[in-house]
């Protein structure tokens, strides 16, 4: 079975639960880091308690925010993490193939929920293609390094 992280803000939570439900529906196991409600959180707090299981785990995970923006921006705060907000399939799919993408953010109030659901379908069936991509990825991992 495979596994996931899930996460978002207020701004985010009915999609949250919508990718959840179709996660569970896919056979994930999924492990919801919140929020587990509507009332106001601040998403950094949950962009780092998902990318401490990412990067613990080695698994992937979603984030979801009003735009996907904010909680991308944390995201990508944290060492080991390439979060990539998509708003179309194409996207989603070199996200995964050419940077290898490990968390997937996404705006609620930004995209519609069938498109949603076939971003992260789409994110989760691409695989990373390595070769020229892989020196690239190593790249950005050497510049977390030395900050």
């Amino acid at each position: 079975m495979n596994k996931i992280v899930i996460g978002s803000d207020h701004g985010g939570f009915e999609y949250k639960e919508i990718i959840k439900n179709h996660l569970l529906a896919l056979e994930y196991e999924v492990l919801d880091v919140g929020c587990f409600d509507k009332s106001s959180i601040d998403y950094p707090d949950i962009a780092l308690k998902l990318c401490e299981i990412v990067n613990r785990d080695k698994i992937k995970g979603i984030l979801v925010c009003g735009t996907g923006i904010g909680i991308g921006i944390a995201a990508n705060k944290c060492p080991g993490i390439r979060a990539a907000l998509c708003h179309d399939e194409y996207s989603a799919r070199m996200a995964r193939l050419h940077n290898d993408s490990n968390v997937l953010t996404l705006g609620q109030r930004v995209v519609g929920e069938g498109l949603m659901l076939s971003i992260v379908d789409t994110w989760l069936d691409s695989k990373f293609e390595g070769g020229r991509h892989e020196n690239r990825v190593n790249k950005i991992i050497k510049m977390e390094g030395e900050k």
